[in-house]
């Protein structure tokens, strides 16, 4: 009796699993925004889309930044750390442009890790400067001035929903890139009851790779944009859509100076 007793208190109890109820993440919608009502343009950074080169930290071992999938012509987020395959392309909806002459201090002064000043569109800076033998447009007090393409962008993920939003800048080499995809955008023509008309830009998606580029002084990684398709599906044009009104009130917005870590590694090597 002892014995059965001892068995019966030494026996391992078997538990049988509790269920646990599935959660349905739409269920949060109620409480959208809650925990961000604080949160404004200022207390965050809109991600870059930067091409990668033989210069940028993510593929340079050692470097706190080193990623080690990472390869040059490859396109990271920089706040994600996200990489895109620059030969195969990812898709974008350009969702508004701005242009601005961008004035910066040379490397290593003391200011020369964010834009020293930046000017609108109709500035008459440009008429201020010389030419360097850099090629650099200088102004009399030793800065040089950057003439500065926006293209904010909603990222399409493989299922033709809205993933992140996102800027590309383009300058120096990639400047005729812009002039090209701004051209591209314009040309779009789609009729309608009364006629042929010019779609909103937020309404298209393009397809952006890189390509090897080169001259005289050395090769490097560029962008190179087509275009894909109208929008699919309405839940891809309203996050289009309300993305481009936040840039338009201004509230997108860009911090150069995490762009530029590298000071301009998306130029050609002059």
């Amino acid at each position: 009796m002892a014995q059965a007793q001892a068995k019966q208190t030494t026996a391992v109890v078997e538990k049988k699993p509790t269920a646990v109820p599935s959660l349905d993440i739409s269920s949060f919608e109620e409480h959208a925004g809650a925990g961000a009502e604080n949160i404004t343009s200022k207390d965050v950074s809109l991600p870059f889309l930067k091409i990668l080169t033989n210069n940028s930290p993510q593929v340079t071992q050692g470097d706190s930044k080193f990623i080690e999938n990472a390869r040059p012509g490859q396109v990271i987020n920089t706040v994600l750390n996200k990489l895109y395959n620059g030969r195969e392309g990812f898709r974008v909806v350009p969702c508004f442009y701005k242009f601005e002459y961008v004035e910066w201090a040379d490397r290593g002064k003391a200011d020369s890790l964010a834009p020293v000043n930046s000017y609108p569109a109709d500035s008459d800076i440009m008429t201020k400067t010389k030419r360097g033998d850099d090629r650099k447009d200088r102004l009399d007090n030793g800065n040089y001035i950057e003439p500065t393409h926006y293209h904010y962008v909603l990222i399409v993920d493989e299922n033709d929903q809205p993933s992140e939003t996102a800027v590309i800048v383009m300058k120096a080499t990639q400047a005729k890139k812009s002039k090209k995809w701004n051209s591209m955008m314009l040309s779009q023509r789609r009729k309608g009851k009364n006629g042929f008309f010019q779609p909103p830009t937020w309404s298209q998606i393009y397809l952006m790779k890189t390509m090897l580029e080169k001259n005289n002084l050395g090769s490097w990684f560029g962008w190179e944009v087509e275009h894909f398709s109208d929008i699919p599906n309405a839940t891809l044009l309203e996050g289009a859509k309300a993305f481009y009104e936040t840039c338009r009130k201004g509230m997108a917005k860009v911090n150069l100076s995490a762009e530029d870590e590298n000071n301009n590694t998306e130029a050609a090597p002059f």
